[in-house]
């Protein structure tokens, strides 16, 4: 029996746990999946049983954690979060299994499972084993380079603006390595899943803001300077520490993270007449140390004593770093008008989002559907109100920022079907 999950006293806090299960191929949400959850260190005896409804979606359940104060104490070297197997299964589908899943105290952990299609009669269940935590385990330090690309080499093709992609192909190990797997990840949810590797949710949101602007910063340097492309490769990013950012197939991201991401996206730090974003490494500065970088503990002190992102970043990279705003996001169909969409608003842009309210509707049918008048009325806040329940967005039955492109995310998912399979 796995000690750590023992007893109750190993696990007096507790975390929550929601599931969001789609196809693989559509996109659309798969309702009726069952989900047996267990210790990951008791894997043959669950301790929940789950169904999804017609989102795709199970229930917020709570589950056994460590205490909150391992995960916001650098000296501590208790493991702070709790693992859990999660086994899947719905009618159709090739079941799979995902042991690692790491739930923190007070925070909720979603874990997105997409299932691919049934192709023969019998198969094969697919295996994920989610490793430790960046600032659990061990993994090799970053290899330094300088923040700054020259752009003057040749055959270097460099953008000439920065633009937020839709999607990354991330190369699941170092980049030497043939073996491993390339993943086609959209931006966002690489953010997502970087941050939830690196950093812990349980931070303070100053905090998880500064390293996710750290991180975007980093991975559009990667994307602007088409870095790996330039030396022959055919990917944008690594899964290494050492070159790049630790990345895990499948791992569960957190609310407070998730949050922060869908805020920031198009956000990436920038230093004065330099037009790449910058390429901000940094080190957990507890197992490795590195002198003008950001290190994660120290930028976890900083905020709880109340540094603003910029304040968590310029502490570290000097006070010429600034935040800035890319030009262009890819992928999205139209763009975001500039102000909340509220009752009461009217025109163009209100229709756009109902015409894309309605097709989202189509999938998840928990939605619905509004008259496509470009008026906004209370039957389009409450389809918005639906809608961010369904996503994980406050629930104000408003379109701000996050929401806006949130629709735009999931219309463009459910509306381009196995285009990219």
């Amino acid at each position: 029996m796995n000690a750590f999950n023992a007893t109750a006293q190993d696990t007096p806090d507790k975390g929550r746990l929601q599931i969001n299960i789609t196809s693989d191929i559509t996109a659309y949400p798969v309702s009726g999946a069952s989900i047996s959850i267990s210790y990951t260190g008791v894997p043959d005896s669950p301790i929940e049983q789950l169904k999804t409804d017609s989102s795709g979606q199970t229930e917020t359940i709570e589950l056994d954690a460590p205490p909150l104060d391992y995960s916001l104490d650098s000296r501590s070297e208790e493991q702070p979060y709790a693992e859990y197997t999660l086994n899947v299964s719905a009618p159709g589908y090739e079941p799979v299994s995902i042991a690692g899943t790491e739930i923190l105290p007070t925070i909720t952990a979603i874990q997105n499972i997409s299932l691919r299609p049934m192709d023969t009669p019998e198969p094969s269940e697919s295996v994920f084993v989610i490793p430790a935590h960046t600032l659990y385990g061990t993994y090799p330090a970053k290899i330094p380079e300088e923040e700054i690309k020259p752009t003057t080499e040749t055959g270097e093709i460099v953008l000439s603006r920065v633009v937020v992609p839709e999607y990354i192909v991330v190369h699941d190990g170092s980049p030497r390595d043939t073996t491993a797997r390339n993943y086609y990840v959209k931006y966002k949810d690489y953010i997502k899943n970087v941050a939830s590797s690196e950093i812990y949710a349980t931070w303070p949101a100053d905090t998880i803001r500064a390293n996710v602007l750290a991180i975007m910063s980093f991975t559009l340097n990667r994307v602007y300077t088409e870095w790996y492309r330039n030396k022959g490769y055919d990917f944008t990013i690594t899964s290494s520490t050492a070159f790049d950012h630790k990345w895990i197939p499948e791992r569960n991201i957190y609310d407070t993270i998730s949050l922060i991401v869908d805020e920031l996206f198009a956000d990436y730090l920038s230093r004065p007449n330099v037009r790449q974003p910058i390429l901000t490494q940094y080190c957990d500065g507890r197992q490795v140390q590195c002198p003008n970088w950001m290190t994660q503990w120290g930028s976890l002190s900083l905020g709880e004593q109340g540094y603003s992102p910029i304040e968590i970043l310029r502490y570290y990279y000097g006070d010429d770093m600034y935040i800035n705003t890319a030009e262009a996001i890819s992928g999205i169909p139209s763009s975001w008008p500039g102000y909340t969409l509220e009752i009461g608003s009217s025109g163009q842009k209100v229709r756009q989002m109902q015409e894309q309210l309605n097709v989202i509707a189509g999938a998840y049918p928990a939605i619905p559907k509004v008259t496509m008048d470009g008026v906004y009325g209370p039957a389009t806040a409450e389809a918005v109100r639906v809608f961010q329940s369904v996503f994980g967005l406050p629930q104000t039955g408003e379109v701000d920022y996050r929401t806006w492109f949130k629709i735009s995310e999931i219309y463009v998912g459910v509306s381009r079907i196995a285009e990219l399979v």
